[in-house]
Parts: structure tokens; C-alpha cells; sequence
């Protein structure tokens, strides 16, 4: 018993490690947002120029992210890992030195940079390490989670303490992701052997672009949801409870807190389920919890804040698998979609929301996000989960349910 334990604990040991090199990379992606009150604050901002920091760090890495893709689909690139790791770090530690407008947008794009280079090379790698079970690449995605989680309680810490001026603090995540993801990579990088196995299996299938691309347009409504609460939520939170600074880093922390729940929770409900009907189950869950979010006062607001939240995580991790499994032979391309693409183009929004809310309220600049969960819901309604061979090493055992 005490050897199939140690061995059980090797054996996840990459993904474990990838999941907090994940989360190091994530909490910039985080940050950007939570810095944006502090940015309305200091620099007395507008909402729609504050939220065009928030574009300026998702839409570089959205367009760039799929080029990133294909770049891992040619060649094995695992140096990219802790390099960008600490290009997304610096990115953000210097946003807040420079007073001028146009060099704040170019930090934090320099993140965006940063944070696309990670993304496709980190799935496909945590994909192999994942063995194929939902459940350990949704531990992955967990780490992505927390670092969103941990963003504005960090940012608060810093900035709150020591003005945007303290930003350099905020690279510390960075330093010690990329020596994360260093340790993870001396077990993780696929073997020749684990090379040939993949085009093996890849070869019996076809891509399906088609669902590809629904599934992609379902995973851009749903972006567009949380990058646009992701840049207000903190500032509703103050307006609608009458709160300071602490009630609206509380719904920010809120929002992303519920992704690490609702990670893990996905990975498990599609071993016993499938994929894509908790997809669609979390797609209306979503919209209810929005519409909560929009229309409910008070301290109430903080509940469907962690409802919009689960609802937008749970599917997170599967959108990945989900993507790379109707690409079989462009998995880099996949993952650089699926965790790139069509979630940062959501940023495209905010400037929108930013200029609606200038002219209206941001109630009613944040309102139209409650239909988009059900545009998602039905484009991804005529999909079907593609079916997946068998690994060699699983055979025997059923094909769902394969986390153990």
C-alpha cells in the first residue's frame, strides 16, 4: 500500500506542480483588473479608459495566443513555459510607474505577450501529464483558478499599502512561477515515445472544425461575461452595497474564488457525466446567477457573484479537453483557442461597457451580459463529445469515469 502511494504522488507530481506554475501566470490576468479601481483612483480615469487597460492586456494575447498554438504544433517548445512566465510578470509590475496613459497600456500588453505564450504549450504539455482524465486537467485549470483568486487580494496588499508606485512587488508571483515551472518540466515534457503515441492516436481522426468552431463561439459569450465583471464588478459592488474599497475587492476575490470550487467540480461531474451536458447545465446556471448579480442589492449580491462564478468555471477545463479532442492533430492550435482566443477577445467588450456605463449607469452597461450564457447554450446544443480511443495503458477500464 505505502508503494502504490508514493507511486499515485510521482505521478501527479507534474500536474501539481503546473497547477501553481499555472496560478503564478494567472494572477496577471487577475491583476489587470484589480488594479483598474486603484488606476479610476489615482489617475482619475474614466470608466471607458479604464476599461481599455483591460483590452489593451487581452486583446495582444487573444490575437497572438492561436500563433502561439500553432507554433507548439510544430515543435516541442517547453522553454516557453518559464520564459513567459516572467514576461508576464514584469508586464504588470511595471504598470503602475509610468504616469503617462500610453506606457500603462504598453506594460500591461507586455503581460498579455506573456501570458499568450504560456497558455497552448502549458495545456498540451498538462494534457499529456493528465493522462486523459478530466479530473487531472481540471486540477490544472485550478491553479489558473487561484491565481485569478489571489489577484485582487494581492493587488490590494501592494497598491493599497503603497500606492500604484509599489507595483515592482507584484513581479514576485513570476519569479516563483518560473522556478515552478522549471521543476515541472524535468518530468513533464512528452518523451519521443509519448510523441508517437499522440500522432498514432491523432491519425485514426479527423479535425472537426466545425464544432471546433460552435464550441469556440460559445467560450466567447462566455468571456465576454467574465472579463466584463472581472473590470466592473468591484466598482458595482461599491455602488450597490454603499461599500468602500473592501466591498468591491470582496466581489472581485468572489468572482474568481468560486473558479477554483467549480474547476475541480467540472472535472469530476464529466467523469461521471460527460462533457458537454455540464457544459450546457452551467451555461443556464449562468444566466441566472448574472441576472442576480445585475438586479440584486445589498449583501445578497455577494451570493450570485459566487454563482455567476462557479457557473463560468465549471465548464472551464473541459472547454480545453473538449476543444483539443475536435483537433486531434492541432492540439497547440486548440489549446491556444480555447485558452486564449476566444477567452481574452471577451476584453473587446469592455470598452463598450466602459463607454455605456459613462453614458448611462454601469447597471445598465452590465445588463445585457445576462443573455450571452444562453447564446452559449445554444451553440454548443447541436454538438456532440467526440469519441476517444482508448489508451493502450487504460485498456480494460471503462472509457468514462477515468480518473481514479
Amino acid at each position: 500500500m505505502p508503494t502504490k502511494s508514493v507511486r499515485t504522488t510521482r505521478a501527479n507530481r507534474p500536474i501539481v506542480l503546473l497547477s501553481w506554475g499555472h496560478a503564478c501566470v494567472d494572477v496577471y490576468q487577475g491583476a489587470v483588473a484589480a488594479l483598474v479601481p486603484y488606476f479610476v483612483a489615482e489617475r482619475a480615469y474614466s470608466y471607458a479608459a479604464a476599461s481599455g487597460i483591460v483590452l489593451a492586456a487581452s486583446l495582444l494575447s487573444s490575437v497572438i495566443q492561436p500563433l502561439f498554438g500553432v507554433l507548439t504544433d510544430r515543435w516541442s517548445l517547453p522553454w516557453l513555459l518559464p520564459l513567459s512566465t516572467l514576461v508576464s510578470g514584469i508586464g504588470v509590475a511595471a504598470s503602475g510607474l509610468y504616469g503617462t496613459y500610453g506606457l500603462t497600456l504598453a506594460a500591461v500588453a507586455v503581460s498579455g505577450v506573456g501570458i499568450a505564450a504560456y497558455h497552448p504549450e502549458a495545456a498540451r504539455v498538462a494534457r499529456d501529464a493528465s493522462r486523459g482524465s478530466h479530473t487531472a486537467m481540471s486540477w490544472f485549470s485550478l491553479g489558473g483558478s487561484l491565481g485569478f483568486a489571489a489577484a485582487p487580494l494581492l493587488v490590494s496588499a501592494v497598491v493599497a499599502t503603497g500606492g500604484l508606485h509599489a507595483s515592482p512587488l507584484l513581479a514576485v508571483p513570476a519569479v516563483v512561477g518560473t522556478g515552478l515551472c522549471a521543476a515541472a518540466l524535468r518530468t513533464a515534457v512528452r518523451s519521443p515515445a509519448g510523441e508517437a503515441v499522440a500522432r498514432a492516436a491523432a491519425a485514426g481522426r479527423g479535425d472537426d472544425w466545425r464544432s471546433f468552431a460552435r464550441l469556440s463561439a460559445a467560450i466567447v459569450s462566455r468571456s465576454i461575461v467574465f472579463v466584463g465583471l472581472s473590470a466592473f464588478v468591484s466598482l458595482y459592488a461599491r455602488q450597490r452595497t454603499g461599500g468602500g474599497n473592501l466591498a468591491g475587492t470582496a466581489a472581485l476575490f468572489l468572482l474568481y474564488l468560486g473558479g477554483a470550487a467549480g474547476t475541480v467540480t467540472g472535472g469530476r461531474l464529466a467523469d461521471r457525466y460527460g462533457r458537454l451536458p455540464v457544459i450546457r447545465w452551467s451555461y443556464l446556471l449562468t444566466v441566472a446567477a448574472v441576472a442576480g448579480v445585475v438586479l440584486v442589492p445589498g449583501p445578497l449580491l455577494y451570493l450570485f457573484v459566487a454563482l455567476t462564478s462557479a457557473g463560468l468555471y465549471v465548464p472551464f477545463s473541459l472547454h480545453v479537453t473538449l476543444g483539443q479532442d475536435y483537433l486531434p492533430r492541432h492540439v497547440g492550435t486548440a489549446g491556444g483557442v480555447t485558452l486564449g482566443l476566444a477567452i481574452s477577445v471577451g476584453g473587446v467588450a469592455s470598452p463598450l461597457i466602459g463607454t455605456l456605463a459613462d453614458a448611462t449607469s454601469l447597471r445598465t452597461a452590465l445588463a445585457p451580459l445576462v443573455a450571452l450564457p444562453a447564446v452559449g447554450w445554444l451553440l454548443l446544443r447541436p454538438l456532440r463529445d467526440p469519441t476517444l480511443p482508448v489508451p493502450a495503458s487504460r485498456a480494460g477500464t471503462p472509457a468514462r469515469g477515468v480518473s481514479r
